[in-house]
């Protein structure tokens, strides 16, 4: 066996080789505790003992401690061997102290006052052995002891590069320990302006420091955006050969240009200047640019580092969701990765696509690689890509391809890997009623899911097409015939049984007329399944029977015969027992008139949210796409025949206020009871202290409903929203993002009682525990009274591991605009309004400089998602965009003409208002004034 070298300690290599050599677990712990044994006699008896051996002897009882026992002396010599010249002797004192002594030690005050000698040492290894040795340990007494030292090294314009660096990871290592220690005021500019640092090493480690500060505090330090692009663009455009020690196969620091963009994901918009804003976007194009050039080598390190920017600067242009054009060249650019034959881009690929399937501006580009993605879904051997390609397909479904991507689901459900079948099952689902234009469709569909997949269809499911088709009248009697036909089949799931026991009960007299499908026929056909299924599927086979005698009085006496057969001991289940015998007595005691009283057909059932979405966020947290909430056509869980009609005394309100229970426990779970939302930001911090910055995104959601309205490191809040006329309804969704749960979880509403009596808003109470990764869903109503200016606010107060109270501030999207509704006008008629409203006081025009690039499509989109119709080919000027919309409100309605004329070479906009109200006037002007 080779020797072991230890720096010259050749006591330590016998040692390690000695125990390397043992051939029992025994033989070790002898070697062990002679050695022990040795080394303590040698502190003990040997006074003379010089650095090299207290050296050796400590690396001795470091090894001993990582093989797994317990090291109780030797950390006074440690100690000692902190205040050596030496490298190697501190180095080991260092390792054994972060590794060794517990930072309740009495010896830890020793430790500090040597470490703040070396931390003034003109040696710069000396100073780094300290910061590594604070960093490693990282307590509160650290954090306190140094609070002082450390930044002063990190901004002193003395300190070596390398000692920045380290100061810069150290404090970080704290910051997550004891965010109070980086100190405020002129100590925030000289932290950021270490961006400017001519050393790219310190950069890097201020770019991880200024990240977490960023995320804590992001209004304090804004000013690190415009220096943070100021270096991505100097990374960006240089060549390879101008950043020699810092590039990586040809990409120059690769790992900066990663974190710089990262950080730039902490806002939104990551600027307001326009210069700014227009420089990063250059930064972008260039990096989607550089990823269409050739490979400068075949090795994968070049691929991966290209690619890694290549993906987070994709991240960033999703999250400012404002650049169409750049939107839609990240998805052409993920389009080429699909066919990649790395199977790691193909994954990235279809994952980032699911993001910008849900933007506005980018849906239609991620539709354009529909075929591609549904070949992924079929032909992937990984079944996470499957998965991921399945998602895609989830997300970038609208009205125009919803049948074709549900069939191809749902041919792919055959043979569909059992870990994604039941998550298949719930999207199908929702996308084939959201989608549904045709309820015979969805009937179609939902059947086909329960013969293909009976299995992993869940009970919300099957309560869902029940309630769709008792609400609508037009598809009851094709779910009647479509349900016997699917009964008829050899092998039937339990599941078909329960819908077509529901459906034949209620509508089976709809198609008793055609003699295959006679009440005989209906009857003997469900009572073949009867004992085949269990108990739960035969008492609601039970309550169709009861209705089949109210629907045909001719099958009375058979019916009768089956009830009596179970009301005694041959049915061992009590429950069948109880309920064919009280069938039975009711057939037989009630009249006509009473028993169709009793049985009539159920009422149609009150709106409420579909469940079926809140299962799928609980299954697969942060995977469903805003796009797929379902908003229309709400109802609640179906409920027995037998609860609602028999025990409910004959009355359609007694069968509505009653429709929450249900003799057979159909009950369907909380719509708030949904998955959490995924944090794609970085770091997690699990304490954190002081208020969160108000961060205030609803200029964003002037031109849009849904989205994600604030995000930091503890909460992310997400927002759907639906208005018609002077009515609105939100639906706010709180993510907790940590491990813990957050306690008196409390929002309050904050709108003023003269603002109250124009816009009133109605906020209902949410539980006060919001639990580690969880969501809860909070709604409001908002009726729009009479016209106002601004928007109410609503606060969230927590407590995170019992600390300080949080609180964030948040503008609700409920600017006036979202009570628009557009009008359609002809030339005429515009015209003659707009010099109607002609006067001083019913105008407003502003002529500004456009904060971005000419983009007039993208103008027109704006212009439409604020509320308002466009009017084509009404200005002379096919560049003018002219519209109009109607403000209602619960005391009038506010007409508004709008136009818009750009000025591509001065890359200015004039925009004109002109409405009935000047105070309407005016807060329109001001809403989009900076929005172009």
């Amino acid at each position: 066996m080779a020797p072991v070298r230890g720096d010259g300690m050749r006591g330590l290599a016998v040692f390690i080789s000695d125990i390397r050599n043992c051939k029992s677990k025994e033989a070790e712990i002898k070697r062990i505790n002679k050695e022990l044994a040795n080394i303590r006699s040698k502190f003990k008896g040997d006074k003379t003992l010089d650095g090299y051996q207290k050296k050796k002897y400590v690396c001795k009882l470091l090894f001993i401690f990582l093989l797994g026992h317990d090291i109780d002396f030797g950390h006074m010599e440690a100690v000692n061997l902190l205040s050596s010249n030496k490298y190697s002797e501190k180095q080991i004192g260092y390792l054994f102290i972060s590794v060794l002594v517990n930072t309740n030690s009495d010896l830890i005050k020793l430790i500090i006052q040597s470490i703040k000698n070396d931390l003034q040492s003109r040696n710069p290894i000396h100073v780094n052995l300290a910061l590594q040795c604070i960093a490693n340990i990282g307590s509160r007494d650290m954090a306190e002891a140094f609070s002082n030292e450390i930044p002063k090294l990190l901004v002193s314009g003395d300190t070596m590069d390398v000692v920045k660096q380290s100061a810069a990871l150290c404090l970080l290592r704290l910051f997550r320990t004891c965010p109070d220690i980086i100190p405020g005021g002129e100590w925030t500019s000289r932290i950021i302006h270490l961006l400017n640092d001519q050393h790219m090493g310190v950069v890097t480690a201020a770019t991880s420091l200024i990240d977490a500060l960023v995320k804590k505090n992001p209004e304090e330090y804004k000013g690190c955006v415009s220096l943070a692009v100021s270096r991505l663009s100097r990374i960006v455009t240089a060549s390879y050969t101008d950043l020699q020690d810092y590039t990586y196969y040809f990409v120059p620091a690769p790992w900066l240009s990663v974190k710089l963009l990262r950080l730039l994901q902490n806002y939104n918009p990551p600027t307001e200047d326009p210069g700014v804003r227009g420089r990063l976007n250059e930064c972008l194009e260039t990096i989607l640019n550089k990823a269409q050039e050739p490979p400068k080598s075949k090795k994968v390190q070049h691929s991966n580092a290209k690619n890694a920017v290549l993906f987070e600067a994709i991240n960033l242009i999703i999250h400012n969701d404002s650049e169409a054009s750049l939107l839609v060249r990240a998805c052409n650019q993920l389009g080429q990765f699909l066919s990649n034959r790395e199977t790691n881009l193909r994954y990235l690929a279809l994952e980032s696509m699911c993001h910008l399937a849900t933007s506005e501006f980018s849906h239609e580009a991620v539709k354009k690689h529909q075929e591609v993605v549904i070949l992924s879904m079929k032909m992937e051997k990984d079944v996470s890509v499957r998965q991921q390609a399945v998602d895609l397909l989830y997300a970038m479904c609208d009205r125009s391809n919803a049948e074709e991507i549900v069939q191809e689901m749902l041919n792919y459900l055959e043979t569909a890997d059992y870990s994604i079948r039941e998550e298949m099952v719930l999207k199908v689902a929702i996308l084939a009623e959201k989608y549904a234009t045709d309820y015979t469709w969805y009937v179609d569909v939902i059947l086909n899911l329960i013969r293909i997949a009976g299995d992993y269809v869940s009970e919300e499911v099957w309560y869902r097409v029940i309630q769709i088709v008792i609400n609508r009248e037009e598809v009851q009697g094709y779910a009647a015939k479509t349900v016997f036909e699917a009964l008829q089949a050899p092998a039937c799931h339990e599941n078909m049984v329960k819908v077509g026991g529901y459906i034949l009960g209620e509508f089976g007299n709809l198609i008793a007329g055609d003699s295959r499908s006679a009440p005989m026929v209906q009857f003997k056909l469900l009572h073949s399944k009867y004992h085949l299924c269990s108990s739960m599927t035969r008492a609601l086979l039970l309550s169709t029977y009861i209705k089949f005698i109210n629907l045909f009085p001719e099958i009375r006496g058979t019916i009768q015969d089956v009830f009596r057969q179970h009301s005694n001991l041959r049915s061992a289940d009590a429950e069948l027992q109880q309920r064919a015998s009280e069938y039975l007595q009711l057939s037989i005691v009630a009249s006509t008139d009473v028993l169709a009283t009793v049985l009539e057909e159920m009422p149609s059932f009150p709106e409420r949210e579909s469940s079926i979405l809140a299962v799928l966020k609980k299954k697969k947290p942060g995977r469903v796409p805003e796009n797929a909430e379902i908003r229309d056509n709400k109802s609640p869980v179906p409920n027995s025949h037998a609860q609602n009609n028999a025990q409910n005394n004959h009355t359609s309100s007694a069968n509505n206020a009653n429709a929450s229970s249900d003799l057979l426990g159909l009950s369907t779970p909380p719509a708030n009871q949904s998955g959490t939302l995924i944090d794609v930001l970085g770091d997690i911090y699990s304490t954190t202290n002081g208020n969160s910055s108000v961060i205030n995104n609803s200029k964003k959601f002037v031109f849009k409903n849904n989205g994600v309205l604030f995000e930091n490191d503890l909460l992310q809040i997400g927002v759907k929203s639906e208005f018609r006329q002077n009515l609105g309804r939100l639906g706010l969704y709180y993510g907790n993002k940590t491990q813990t749960a957050l306690q008196n979880f409390v929002p309050t509403l904050q709108w003023s009682a003269e603002d109250a009596l124009k816009l009133n808003v109605q906020i209902k109470a949410v539980e006060p525990t919001l639990e580690a990764g969880a969501q809860i869903q909070q709604l409001l109503t908002a009726e729009c009274i009479d016209h106002y200016v601004g928007a109410p606010s609503i606060i969230m107060s927590f407590r995170v591991n019992g600390g300080a109270i949080q609180k964030i501030t948040v503008n609700l999207p409920l600017t006036v605009n979202k009570f628009f509704e557009p009008t359609e006008m002809n030339a005429e008629s515009f015209f003659a309004r707009w010099r109607n409203l002609g006067g001083e006081q019913q105008r407003a025009q502003r002529v500004f400089k456009a904060q971005q690039p000419l983009d007039l499509p993208g103008a027109r989109n704006k212009l439409t998602g604020f509320g308002l119709q466009l009017l084509d080919s009404i200005d002379p000027n096919p560049d003018n965009m002219v519209c109009a919309g109607i403000i209602h409100t619960q005391a009038h309605k506010v007409g508004c003409l709008l136009r818009l004329e750009p000025n591509k070479q001065a890359q200015m906009f004039r925009l004109t208002i002109r409405s009935s109200l000047e105070a309407v006037t005016q807060e329109i002007c001001e809403l989009l004034v900076d929005q172009f």
